[in-house]
């Protein structure tokens, strides 16, 4: 099981038009893919994300050569050494080397972890909501209508990058046209301060089927987070962008969320990430993974909520829901699942249990050129 080979995949994908957040707008999308491959044969995909032109370079010169030669069984030590020079790639490596032990024991990744709990988990469709264009907020309307058309019943819209009357009139249209079937959250990427935030109430307490309102605060007010639970109707949820358990115990401590919400390519690999999700269960708290990025990435956190036990033995529901990009952007079909009324199957065979879309890969191969 020595690695032999690493192939590395740099991504990119211009948009046709842009689509952002509170943080401003994306003009193009981007995908790292790593192929690890032992002297066996034995191979494993794994993704990461952040800026292609360092992380290509760094990647290639310092990460490849420690690696090679290397007993891709040694995982966890490998992912110590990798993730102080870079976390993100440490996510990405910790993917294949999971996937390889998987196929060399004849397993799925589920099997390797001890078994499926689930065998579908609900997906909500997930929005970047703004645009460029004037007419946003009837573009946005439409791209939510034909995700209710095409099954989702959960879907998350932006806020936060807006003034608040606009904001607001933006989602009271959502809500009035959407069937009432459909549950809706609210992502405000980090963007107002606690008497801001609280002024979503009188949105909220007009309609039902809310799914929860994400980080509307920078997610070290702890205590305003604390008390922002405690006057509004709806979850609060966040912790995208923490990376292990000792950032989430605060939130949790101190009551501050209902839901936290990791990101396997912002873990300490794998087994963090899945330590993060035992977190919120210890804590009897929902966890729904964060995954806009990387159809890889997703695939993982699809794997770990399905190898989690029940939030509640009281709920129709078992499991939560896991984000599923459906926006302008290839890489979201790199490893093809398909949702069938806002749920989907989870793969069998050994490893990950899909294979990669080569054409998508070989039409996106970054050249190498400046995209900024």
């Amino acid at each position: 099981m020595q690695i032999e080979r690493i192939e590395t995949y740099p991504l990119l994908y211009r948009l046709q038009q842009p689509y952002g957040d509170a943080n401003g707008y994306k003009k193009y999308r981007t995908c790292y893919l790593i192929r690890i491959i032992t002297r066996s044969g034995v191979d494993g995909w794994g993704e990461i994300v952040d800026w292609l032109p360092t992380l290509h370079k760094g990647f290639v010169e310092r990460i490849v050569p420690y690696l090679l030669g290397k007993q891709a069984t040694a995982h966890l030590p490998l992912i110590d050494v990798v993730g102080k020079w870079h976390q993100r790639a440490a996510a990405g490596v910790s993917m294949a080397l999971t996937e390889i032990v998987a196929k060399r024991a004849g397993l799925s990744v589920c099997e390797l972890w001890g078994g499926l709990f689930h065998e579908t988990i609900p997906v909500y469709a997930s929005f970047q909501s703004y645009t460029d264009q004037a007419d946003w907020q009837r573009r946005s309307l439409q791209r939510v209508m034909q995700q209710a058309e095409a099954g989702f019943t959960q879907m998350k819209v932006k806020i936060g990058g807006r003034a608040m009357q606009v904001d607001q009139a933006h989602i009271e249209l959502l809500r009035a046209s959407l069937p009432a079937t459909v549950q809706l959250a609210l992502d405000a990427n980090q963007s107002y301060d606690l008497s801001a935030a609280r002024k979503w109430e009188r949105v909220f307490s007009r309609y039902e089927d809310w799914m929860w309102l994400e980080e509307p605060m920078p997610m070290e007010r702890v205590l305003d987070y604390e008390k922002l639970r405690q006057s509004i109707s709806v979850a609060v949820a966040g912790g995208e962008n923490l990376v292990r358990c000792a950032q989430y115990l605060p939130l949790l401590k101190h009551g501050a969320v209902d839901i936290i919400q990791p990101d396997p390519m912002h873990a300490e690999g794998m087994d963090g990430f899945r330590a993060n999700l035992q977190l919120a269960r210890q804590f009897g708290l929902r966890v729904s993974p964060h995954v806009f990025d990387g159809s890889l990435a997703r695939l993982y956190a699809l794997f770990a909520q399905a190898c989690l036990p029940p939030w509640s033995k009281m709920d129709a529901e078992p499991v939560e829901p896991v984000e599923w990009d459906v926006m302008e952007n290839p890489f979201t079909q790199l490893f093809e699942l398909t949702p069938e009324n806002g749920r989907v199957k989870i793969p069998q065979g050994p490893g990950i249990g899909v294979e990669p879309n080569w054409d998508i890969i070989n039409a996106t191969r970054w050249d190498g050129s400046s995209y900024t």
